[in-house]
């Protein structure tokens, strides 16, 4: 990621890092008393999700600051009201920085979203990205070292027949459906926005040495704008998130042939090796969250959880 800077953290900053509480503090007295009246909500529909995901070095740096997370829960009521979430974030900011910025980010979003008893799925979303790109420019202000630390952030929520993506950054969201692919998300880089003005092809901004200089991450300033998408989702529906290590080297028909003909793990692996293949100049992450099934709450089976992975 372009305005990285590689260092090693300092004596300093390492006796500074093991003094400092990264996680948010909340206020669990009052949210176990807002939760505890959710008891009861059930899911109004019952989803079978698979799972695949894998992370990669690459063939050109030294560490990974690629990062992703996700978490299904399986108590009704939070199934209900919150729903599953998935997310990638690709960290900047030198040696290790990135990878703090990265860290950070997924653990703040996920901690701060299923804490918060709201079903306002876009607004809580919203919100715990916002938390996230606070507490790491709070990080960044705070150690010297970790100046221009920051990351991207791609956050997928699925919640009974409906998807949310929150998005900040270059990481990117795609959809499968059918034998279409589509970019949901859209990028917040350079070159992104000149070929949104026409000064530039895709091809001429996949080749552009600006094509890694992106104009919004988290912790890049006290606030941050974040882009919010939604819609229904339907049963065979596909779901591709990745940091630009592989949208950058795998073109969109390649990715739509190996997420849409594969497992989700089998997927996940031949993307990330499809990238190295084409060069691997960047850390790559994916994650492939694929729809088998959905059904309305009631029918036969019961309230039963089918999420699953393979």
């Amino acid at each position: 990621m372009c305005l990285s800077r590689k260092k090693h953290p300092s004596r300093r900053e390492n006796e500074m890092s093991e003094q400092t509480e990264i996680t948010a503090k909340l206020d669990t007295a009052k949210l176990a008393e807002a939760w505890a009246k959710m008891k009861g909500l059930k899911p109004k529909f019952l989803l079978d999700l698979r799972i695949g995901a894998k992370t990669d070095l690459g063939r050109a740096r030294e560490n990974n600051e690629d990062k992703f997370d996700f978490f299904e829960p399986e108590e009704p009521e939070v199934l209900a009201v919150k729903g599953c979430l998935y997310a990638v974030a690709d960290g900047m900011g030198g040696h290790a920085s990135g990878q703090i910025a990265s860290e950070l980010a997924l653990k703040t979003i996920l901690k701060t979203y299923y804490a918060d008893p709201s079903d306002d799925v876009a607004e809580s979303l919203s919100a715990a990205i916002r938390a996230a790109n606070s507490f790491i420019f709070s990080a960044a202000t705070a150690i010297a070292e970790r100046e221009g630390m920051g990351t991207t952030c791609t956050v997928l929520v699925i919640r009974n027949n409906e998807m949310f993506i929150g998005h900040v950054g270059d990481s990117r969201a795609y959809l499968i459906r059918g034998e279409e692919i589509s970019q949901v998300t859209n990028d917040h880089s350079w070159v992104a926005e000149q070929v949104s003005r026409g000064a530039l092809t895709e091809e001429e901004a996949r080749f552009s040495p600006f094509r890694n200089v992106i104009t919004r991450s988290l912790g890049m300033g006290p606030e941050v704008e974040v882009d919010i998408y939604s819609g229904k989702i339907e049963t065979d529906d596909i779901f591709v998130l990745c940091s630009d290590g592989l949208s950058g080297y795998v073109p969109d028909q390649e990715i739509l042939e190996l997420a849409g003909g594969f497992s989700p793990s089998s997927a996940a692996t031949k993307l990330v090796d499809r990238a190295n293949e084409s060069g691997g100049g960047d850390n790559i992450t994916v994650v492939v969250v694929a729809v088998r099934d959905i059904q309305k709450a009631g029918k036969k089976g019961g309230l039963k959880s089918l999420l699953g992975r393979t």
